[in-house]
């Protein structure tokens, strides 16, 4: 985090040609609120020295016994190894020793004041994976984002517990919306209700992300660190994004419901699937997390917002396609979900889903991504870090976070050619696993059905669109698949499905442009 701040402002005094005083002074008339922590360190970056120096100086970064000494940009140019570092932290000391004193309180973010409240807040819904302010407990709430209706159908009525996205109407929903699709009342022409002509027989259904960061949607957004294109507007979303995570589940490739603000556009199976029959409005469910891996029965137990008896089917897909074999150990190996593993877990999951959803619905089990496209695609590019001065590559932000025990995937972004073959062997062994359950386990109320992680045909369909490989990752975590990437792969997914399980997707309304034609001012996101 230090290496990252120290960064931002020691190029915004070289783009602006101003000391670092009025580089840090515009940085924090960027940023909401007033981060007080900044105007600390004015006092003690140097631009002579990089952000490696800086923060290894003021003891934000430290090197621990017998642990190499991390760094994100080369060594300074007096001797081109670590010594070099070492030299550059010997002469910066002195002069920085007793400033640093000031923030050995500060062990993280939420040490800060202005953020503490926020961080309780978000500590709360990471514990629960539930809506903050959810006034019914029903699951479902009016409020965006911490955990509210961006990663979930918004609540029409959030003082009762019976009304909820994704229920099957209540007495066809003749007096009000008892599940939140915009479709109620009664037809004065011939006293049906709108819902039982519109909706009877469609064979409605919702839609369940089962996931990880990648199913969250996980953005950093690089404006936020490009300063030739930093102004007050790159950083207007930041107190969202927190309060989400870092996540975009709202533009995501199967939750996604909102057009995308952050490149790209949105193209999700929600989206579709609401096209497809207008009744499935506001029924979608993101129940992922940043980290999580196969063993999703805690989440789905506290999060699972379905009743078996009341509410309509789902089609729920359970896509952990990195941190099975994603971690930032050492011997990364080691710590990766074995088949074994992954066969209970994912069984355990899909017994308790089969008590819990309703009769009719379906499973999609997506595979492990081949991981090995990030490194053959990026390690020799700039990170927008680097861009301004082209200091920092791909491959050098890999090592730092892999030195800092932090990678988010040791056996991918690494130079070492057979770790990420090993890597991509256990993944493929995963995927295998996840392949023989389908086609093997049976369950009472839902089908299970497997595919691969489509990452070769976006690939593909990107080329023919002119597009380059590099441009469906994430730019500044170098990790994830970006919002071209998920707007792809949504198409890809339902093709697919269309093709070799139409019984998933259900059927087209015939009456969708009467529904919209009567509600088009009803039922908004």
């Amino acid at each position: 985090g230090c290496v990252l701040v120290v960064s931002v402002i020691e190029q915004l005094a070289q783009w602006h040609t101003s000391t670092v005083k009025a580089a840090m002074e515009r940085l924090c008339d960027y940023i909401p609120g007033k981060y007080q922590i900044m105007h600390h360190m004015s006092c003690c970056i140097d631009r002579e020295m990089n952000a490696d120096v800086v923060c290894h100086s003021l003891r934000l970064c430290k090197q621990d016994p017998g642990q190499p000494l991390c760094h994100l940009y080369s060594p300074p140019k007096k001797e081109k190894h670590s010594s070099g570092l070492f030299h550059a932290l010997a002469h910066a000391r002195p002069k920085h020793q007793i400033r640093s004193k000031s923030f050995m309180g500060f062990s993280s973010v939420c040490a800060f004041p202005l953020l503490a409240n926020l961080c309780e807040k978000i500590k709360h819904v990471l514990r629960n994976k539930l809506p903050f302010e959810d006034f019914d407990g029903d699951k479902f709430s009016t409020f965006p984002t911490l955990r509210g209706y961006h990663w979930r159908g918004r609540d029409c009525n959030d003082k009762n517990t019976t009304v909820y996205p994704g229920r099957r109407p209540d007495n066809w929903d003749a007096k009000s919306d008892s599940n939140c699709n915009g479709i109620w009342g009664v037809d004065p022409k011939d006293g049906i209700p709108y819902e039982e002509k519109f909706c009877k027989g469609a064979g409605s259904k919702g839609v369940v992300l089962l996931g990880d960061s990648a199913g969250a949607h996980f953005h950093i957004p690089p404006e936020w660190m490009t300063v030739t294109q930093m102004s007050a507007k790159s950083f207007a979303n930041l107190p969202m994004a927190f309060s989400d995570e870092l996540d975009w589940p709202q533009f995501s490739e199967i939750t996604g419901f909102l057009n995308s603000t952050i490149g790209g556009w949105t193209d999700s199976l929600y989206l579709r699937l609401r096209k497809r029959n207008r009744c499935n409005h506001r029924d979608l469910q993101n129940i992922s997390q940043n980290g999580i891996r196969g063993k999703l029965i805690q989440e789905i137990r506290s999060s699972l917002a379905r009743n078996q008896l009341l509410d309509n089917p789902a089609i729920v897909i359970y896509a952990t396609i990195g941190n099975d074999v994603c971690n930032g150990e050492r011997d990364t190996l080691a710590h990766m979900t074995t088949p074994k593993e992954m066969l209970s877990n994912v069984v355990k999951a899909l017994r308790y889903l089969d008590s819990h959803l309703p009769n009719g619905s379906h499973v999609i089990l997506t595979g492990l991504v081949d991981g090995r496209f990030l490194w053959d695609n990026l390690h020799d590019r700039y990170h927008p870090l680097g861009q301004l001065n082209k200091d920092v590559t791909y491959s050098q932000l890999y090592s730092f976070l892999d030195c800092l025990q932090v990678s988010p995937c040791s056996g991918w972004l690494t130079p070492n050619e057979t770790l990420r073959n090993l890597t991509s062997e256990r993944a493929l062994q995963l995927s295998n696993v996840l392949k023989e359950i389908a086609s093997s386990e049976k369950f009472a109320n839902f089908d299970v059905f497997y595919m691969d992680f489509p990452l070769r045909q976006t690939a593909e369909e990107w080329r023919k669109m002119g597009g380059e490989p590099w441009q469906l990752i994430e730019p500044v975590d170098g990790f994830h698949p970006s919002q071209i990437a998920a707007a792809l792969g949504t198409g890809i997914t339902w093709q697919k499905a269309l093709h070799e399980w139409p019984q998933v997707l259900g059927k087209e309304n015939p009456f969708n442009d009467q529904i919209e034609a009567i509600f088009k001012d009803q039922g908004g996101y």
